[in-house]
This record gives structure tokens, sequence and C-alpha cells, in this order.
């Protein structure tokens, strides 16, 4: 079975299939004639149990150690419920939270934050976790670095090329030999495809939905 059929079958994105893969949760064997991976019921019924196990919010370790047999479905439950009902109890302090500035008609201009914020901190101290939207605001700001010095590396790259192709128009007797010509042309060309990969290489990295979401745990 392909990985197309398994990700139609099972309701999980090649990228995921890919991913628990590498994470060692599932080992499809390979073709030795063509080198595809090659999906059998125990891959696709690996995966209907990760999925699940994702969608109740179990750790990759905790899945890994019930795969191996060191933890029993009981035992890797009993530990996620210690963390849901931490999380239950955050979530319901900042429901509680949110629930008194409800009742303030009061603009934002005017609210106390500092006073919010000394309560928060104490409910923290006190093994209390808030939402931390500070977070995501600043993801977007990786993208701009590397955007910007490939941009500038792809211009001077291109102008380069540019201006030897047009020093070769212009007096081809005093140009250089025309195959070092294109060696000369196809060095900048070389290190544009290169900091183009490394652009899609950083955005992938930036944006790796279950990878990150891992490195929670």
């Amino acid at each position: 079975m392909k990985i197309n059929e398994v990700e139609a079958q099972v309701g999980i994105t090649k990228k995921n299939i890919r991913f628990y893969e590498e994470q060692g949760l599932i080992a499809p064997r390979r073709n030795s004639e063509n080198g595809y991976r090659e999906y059998g019921p125990r891959e696709v019924e690996q995966l209907r149990q990760v999925k699940l196990m994702r969608k109740l919010g179990v750790p990759l370790e905790e899945i890994r150690n019930m795969q191996s047999g060191a933890h029993t479905v009981g035992d890797g439950m009993r530990r996620h419920l210690v963390t849901l009902e931490r999380e239950q109890k955050n979530l319901e302090q900042a429901i509680r939270l949110c629930r008194s500035l409800s009742d303030r008609e009061e603009r934002l201009e005017h609210l106390d934050a500092a006073v919010l914020l000394e309560q928060m901190d104490r409910l923290e101290r006190e093994g209390a976790t808030f939402f931390n939207m500070q977070l995501g605001d600043t993801k977007r700001l990786r993208y701009i670095a590397p955007a910007v010095v490939t941009v500038l590396t792809v211009v001077l790259m291109a102008g380069l090329m540019a201006l030897m192709l047009w020093g070769y128009a212009t007096d081809v007797e005093e140009a250089p030999p025309l195959p070092l010509m294109v060696l000369l042309v196809a060095l900048p060309g070389v290190v544009i495809l290169g900091i183009l990969l490394a652009l899609i290489q950083r955005i992938r990295e930036i944006e790796k939905g279950e990878v990150d979401d891992a490195k929670q745990y």
C-alpha cells in the first residue's frame, strides 16, 4: 500500500505519516526494486492507534512506551490524566479570571493591568499556567532574517551574472573563453539555488507543525 492510500484510509497527512516514521512509531518496509515505502495492515493499525492517542493529547514519548510494551494503555492513560487534570485546573482559573473581567464595562485604557498581572503571577507561583500567546506573536519575525538574506544574495548574484553576460556581449574578443564564461556565470546561479533551498528548509523548520508540537513533550 502506498502512502497516498494510507493517507486516505487513516485520515493522516503524508507529512505526519513521514514524521511518525522518523519518530520510530511506524517502520514500513521498502520495496527492494524501487525503494518506495510499502505500508501494510500493521502500519495502518499503528497509525490509527497513534492518531487516537494524539487526538487525546498523549505525548509521543508515552505512545512510544506503550508501543514497546514498557507501559500498558492503562499506565499511559493514568499518567496522561494527571496532565489533563492539571490543564483543566489551569483552564478553570483562566475562566474565573475572564468571568470576573466580563462584568467590567471600562475601556481597556482604564484597566489596571498591573494588579491583574500580579494576581496571575501569584497563581503561577502556586503552579497555575496561563496561555502565552506572545510566543506566537513573534513567530512571523523568524521569517524576516532568512528572507532578507535570501533576497539580498539573489539580487547580488543575479546582478553579477548580468554584469558578466553584458561584458561578454559587448566585447566578445576580449572576453574569457566560452567554457570559462559559462562556468563563471553558473557559479552565482549555484549560489542562488543553494540560498533558495536553504530558505525553503528554514521555512519548513518554522512551519513543522507536528514536529514543533513534539517539542512540548
